[in-house]
């Protein structure tokens, strides 16, 4: 009995091993392991005969039955540690880049020429403590003329052809308005540069267009001069053209008094580039500053108008045409 029973255990070890060797899966491995090992496998049922066995042969079965466990259950670890490598690198190999493949050619876009002046211009004003502030492109009368010293009958009114709404309201003609909203709600001392697409009703031609873009700034503090007026705009041209002559004529604005306008020397002949002047009392009143003790500056330009000087672009048109022969230039 003791002989016939050590074959078995012996036979099963080895056909165990040829079988777990062979598994390809682990679901198979795992049906193996139920087989040889489980509760209910082939190895159990010859150790409950040993129940036949007497109490001297008992010892040396148990012991064949252990290594053959062990043989077992050594081979059962060593193919699913197998297997199971086997996947991940097969998964890795599904998953692998190969960082030889020429890669996928994204174009690059390129900063608009309008935009490049606007975030340069940005720049600057911020640099010298300048808030940037915008605010909405349909506005009111009161905003865009009224509160900016200009009323209903001013003659004023007449330098700007307005796009007029059916409800009474206007698409802006200047970011001017952007400077009173944000006066209303803070306190002097105030630097503002307000950036912003603007609307008048012009005639379509090289050098003008319905839909541009101004930036204008706006400073209010106490003894504010047109000394400072002149500094600041002296050093932002000098930041964008770099160091040309400039000087400023007499002008005329409804919103600052006195006013000016700022030309520059551009490949030897004087070029209009900005107007200027100290805010007019009546606005300071408009917005509840006391023009007694409060004074202020003021000044605009035209986005288009810095590009296609800096650009050399001959039409305004150009610009807003979307043609990437003309965008790739910048």
């Amino acid at each position: 009995m003791t002989n016939s029973l050590e074959a078995q255990l012996l036979e099963l070890r080895e056909e165990g091993e040829k079988a777990i060797a062979a598994a390809d899966t682990l679901e198979r491995l795992e049906e193996l392991r139920v087989s040889y090992l489980g509760k209910k496998g082939q190895l159990g049922a010859l150790l409950r005969s040993m129940g036949q066995l007497s109490a001297e042969e008992r010892p040396k079965i148990g012991a064949i039955a252990n290594t053959v466990k062990e043989a077992l259950q050594n081979s059962l670890d060593q193919q699913r540690a197998a297997l199971e490598g086997a996947k991940i690198q097969a998964q890795l190999d599904a998953e692998t880049l190969d960082v030889t493949m020429p890669g996928i050619y994204r174009p690059q876009g390129r900063v608009h020429p309008l935009n490049n002046i606007i975030d340069k211009a940005l720049d600057i004003f911020v640099g010298l403590g300048y808030t940037v502030a915008t605010g909405p492109e349909m506005e009111t009368d009161y905003y865009n003329f009224e509160a900016l010293n200009t009323p209903p009958d001013h003659p004023a009114r007449d330098m700007q052809d307005t796009f007029y709404l059916p409800d009474g309201n206007l698409l802006r003609t200047h970011t001017s308005s952007v400077q009173i909203r944000y006066m209303e709600t803070e306190e002097p001392p105030i630097r503002v540069v307000a950036p912003g697409r603007v609307y008048r009703r012009d005639n379509v031609d090289a050098t003008h267009s319905a839909v541009f873009h101004q930036i204008e700034l706006l400073a209010i503090d106490e003894g504010l001069t047109f000394t400072d007026l002149k500094g600041t705009i002296k050093i932002f041209l000098e930041a964008m053209f770099g160091e040309l002559p400039i000087r400023f004529r007499a002008s005329y604005f409804p919103f600052t008094e006195p006013s000016a306008e700022v030309d520059l020397q551009w490949n030897g002949s004087w070029l209009e580039v900005m107007g200027c002047g100290m805010v007019d009392p009546n606005v300071l009143k408009a917005v509840g500053y006391d023009p007694e003790v409060y004074t202020g500056f003021a000044a605009g330009f035209g986005v288009e108008r810095f590009a296609m000087v800096l650009h050399q672009i001959d039409d305004i048109r150009r610009l807003y045409a979307s043609d990437l022969r003309f965008l790739r230039q910048f």
